[in-house]
């Protein structure tokens, strides 16, 4: 939702506004996620570290968390100053957190395949 917002959709919210509500609710969802790929990752360790699909998952998840971090670090300091879509960065930002994500949830279904 976070990424729509700085692509213009629901221009209306204010950035940081919207921001305040949806992190802490990004935030907490780690609480649910990381124990249940671990407790998958313990399942067989030795097989999911020789499947390079699940290599590729792990590669983006870092990829993603890097640009969030450059987000933050980058264009979002000046987010109280966009009206509509953010600036151009901040837009190849956004895009570029959906396909990863997107790619992360693929990449997470085809574990079982490959």
């Amino acid at each position: 939702m976070f990424d729509l917002r700085v692509l213009g959709f629901g221009y209306q919210l204010r950035v940081k506004a919207l921001a305040r509500h949806l992190l802490p609710w990004s935030a907490g969802s780690m609480l649910l996620v990381v124990p249940t790929g671990l407790l998958l990752f313990i399942a067989d360790p030795l097989a999911l570290l020789a499947n390079r699909v699940f290599l590729v998952k792990l590669g983006l998840i870092l990829v993603a968390g890097i640009n969030a971090l450059a987000f933050h670090a980058g264009p979002y300091r000046h987010a109280d100053a966009w009206s509509g879509r953010g600036p151009p960065v901040a837009l190849v930002h956004a895009l570029l957190s959906l396909a990863l994500w997107i790619a992360v949830i693929t990449a997470g279904r085809l574990i079982a395949y490959f």
